[in-house]
């Protein structure tokens, strides 16, 4: 993910795949990161590369436990910078979901579910046979990720598609490139930790 990147991006992810294969592309359909995880590893690093064969390694995404509710999940550049983490509100997340960004150990943003209505109906409508299928086409998910004084930075939205998870992310406000990276690693992150949870 180098700057500067053209948005908005589609961030996209196999439903009927044994491994999480995550891309994200930007408004001209070209490949900035990739990511291919295993079905519940997600205490596992996890590294996001520059292209699909997976040569180029951008970042490593780390969880600092197994998976619950607070773990932690710390994102690191290819040279070992620390790039900062994210990190779910626990019980808070039940309902709708929360995250933290964290630089260090401060939050310095939040990704939130804008409507939690919408994912409970389109995560019902995906275990219905049949009707599962053309669950994508008919609720769409948003979340905003927004600074600590409340205004927004991102927008993430959930798009029609059949047998993938897609999204389209916009950008709201100018960012720093490493508050940049941050936040879009969050957003991979968040699509992954709620795609497991339905």
């Amino acid at each position: 993910m180098q700057p500067p990147i053209a948005y908005p991006l589609t961030f996209s992810f196999k439903i009927l795949s044994f491994a999480s294969q995550f891309s994200v592309r930007d408004s001209g359909g070209n490949l900035i990161a990739y990511a291919r995880q295993k079905i519940l590893a997600l205490k596992e690093a996890v590294t996001v590369f520059a292209d699909e064969e997976r040569t180029r390694p951008l970042f490593t995404i780390q969880a600092d436990r197994i998976i619950d509710w607070s773990a932690r999940y710390n994102f690191t550049s290819v040279e070992g910078a620390n790039i900062g983490a994210v990190k779910r509100r626990g019980m808070r997340s039940l309902w709708k979901a929360t995250y933290d960004i964290l630089e260090g150990d401060n939050p310095v943003m939040t990704i939130q579910e804008e409507n939690p209505w919408i994912r409970m109906a389109d995560g019902l409508l995906s275990e219905v046979p049949i009707l599962g299928m053309f669950s994508g086409y008919f609720f769409h998910p948003a979340y905003l990720v927004t600074r600590a004084d409340s205004s927004p930075v991102m927008r993430m939205t959930k798009q029609r598609a059949f047998f993938e998870g897609k999204f389209l992310v916009e950008k709201l406000a100018n960012l720093t490139a490493i508050e940049e990276q941050r936040v879009l690693l969050s957003l991979m992150m968040a699509i992954l930790l709620e795609r497991s949870r339905g």
